[in-house]
């Protein structure tokens, strides 16, 4: 089917309206055009703006999207990539919206795109899109720390959000609040410590706190816990690498690790931290000694193991393959990783889908922190951390004159401590994620609804028509 030809029923947008029609059949009656309105993307700004590239001139074309004003500021990264359109940008901005109501973020949704490689760049050209890119923003005041604040996302990072940052403090002097325009900075620049594992964490949060249920573990045939757990995970970018960290640190046993180029594995398990050398030192996964190569990657999708965690790509559990898949749990770290029709022959097979509006929203989740932390202007930790280390070792002492006896001091060490910022950032987030999976499960049991996504969109849609009422709007 070409591309001019293509349905819309075939569309990444289209996935998502088919979830969230799907969720409306559990919502009590409401009116119509208020579930019309949370649906709907409020705002596309399609951009093409000039970039002198050596000797030539060359015209990017680039996108921001506001699917949700519903609360304010928007939130939402940027992708840099030669893949993005229009309804690749709408699609994540959707889902945005939905992550955010689920893990009480007080954000609305939006996503940018910015169509290039980075890959073929100069840094130099990089810079001078960004910059350019967050000027147009500006013009049509589509960024601000009130309005919308974008972040890294796919093909960018801390270095193109301290561009930005420097942009708008350029071109907007004397925002008192300017650092908060956008998250995902360097720490210099006001960026947070645990913002690059976030999502990576909150992936292994989720699953963890899933697997320590009884009742799901059983209905699965599986112990409680996650040691000795077979892991399988797609891609080795930000997410994939932290989330196999995480899981690898926990007793979980990655079995194996797929990237473009093939997949490797090991029954007996993956040293993750060996696999990511190796990587470096070759250039590829493959070859990773006491491994055995895979030459299709979405071959390793359909081995052997209880939980398959997808990071990298939409789509990639289809129609097609979804009846070999043999994971009893699927965790999606990924953006739309599982289709609809794929998720239909899941759910009839047994297969646990914990899904993307909820297990990826770690990321989220700590740029709120991050935006918090600079509104705010002060660091995490500072006015408690000393406090906290002082009452601590006035508790020691009287612990030791009660029990007449010295605790030692690697032991006193650990719990004079007092929290630094990255304890406090990791701490809200495990909590988010344990507080956002167990009022998805309760709707799910309480409404009998038939899988997680289902349950997470009518928790998502509840949240936000409740934001609605409380503006007044819709009466």
């Amino acid at each position: 089917m070409s591309k001019k030809n293509k349905s819309k029923a075939d569309t990444f947008f289209s996935c998502i309206e088919k979830n969230f029609d799907k969720a409306t059949r559990f919502i009590p009656p409401i009116e119509k055009g208020l579930l019309e309105q949370i649906k709907s993307c409020n705002a596309v700004y399609r951009m093409h703006f000039p970039v002198k590239i050596g000797k030539k001139i060359k015209v990017i074309e680039a996108y921001r999207v506001q699917h949700s004003h519903h609360k304010l500021p928007c939130k939402g990264g940027i992708r840099y990539s030669l893949k993005v359109n229009q309804d690749e940008v709408m699609t994540l901005a959707a889902l945005m919206t939905y992550k955010c109501a689920i893990v009480d973020v007080p954000f609305g949704g939006a996503k940018g795109g910015i169509k290039i490689d980075p890959q073929t760049i100069s840094v130099e050209n990089i810079e001078k899109i960004t910059r350019r890119y967050t000027s147009e923003l500006i013009k049509k005041n589509f960024i601000g720390p009130g309005i919308d604040v974008p972040a890294p996302d796919y093909g960018s990072g801390e270095r193109e959000m301290s561009w930005i940052f420097d942009t708008f403090l350029s071109l907007i002097p004397g925002e008192v609040d300017a650092l908060a325009c956008v998250t995902g900075k360097p720490l210099s620049q006001g960026g947070v410590r645990g913002r690059k594992e976030a999502t990576g964490l909150g992936v292994f949060y989720g699953i963890r706190e899933l697997c320590r249920i009884k009742e799901d573990m059983l209905s699965l045939g599986l112990d409680v816990g996650l040691d000795g757990k077979k892991v399988i995970i797609q891609g080795l970018g930000n997410v994939g690498y932290h989330a196999a960290t995480f899981f690898h640190e926990a007793g979980a046993i990655i079995v194996a690790l797929a990237e473009r180029e093939g997949a490797i594995y090991n029954k007996k398990g993956l040293n993750v931290s060996n696999v990511i050398l190796h990587l470096k030192n070759t250039g590829s996964i493959l070859n990773f000694p006491g491994s055995k190569n895979i030459e299709n990657t979405e071959k390793a999708l359909e081995l052997e193991c209880d939980i398959l965690i997808p990071s990298a790509l939409e789509n990639v559990i289809h129609k097609n393959n979804a009846n070999r898949i043999k994971a009893k749990i699927i965790g999606e770290a990924a953006n739309g990783p599982v289709t609809p029709d794929a998720d239909e022959i899941l759910g009839k097979m047994g297969v646990i889908v914990v899904p993307d509006i909820y297990l990826n929203a770690g990321g989220v989740t700590v740029s709120y922190f991050e935006w918090l932390k600079n509104l705010s202007h002060v660091r995490y930790g500072r006015m408690e951390k000393r406090f906290s280390e002082n009452v601590n070792s006035e508790l020691l002492q009287v612990i030791e004159t009660i029990c007449r006896k010295k605790i030692l001091t690697e032991e006193k060490k650990m719990i004079l401590r007092g929290p630094r910022e990255i304890d406090l950032v990791r701490s809200g987030l495990e909590d988010t994620m344990i507080s956002g999976f167990h009022k998805i499960r309760d709707i799910k049991k309480s409404s009998g609804i038939e899988n997680m996504r289902t349950a997470a969109f009518v928790l998502a849609i509840k949240k936000i028509i409740d934001s609605y009422e409380k503006l007044g709007i819709f009466p």
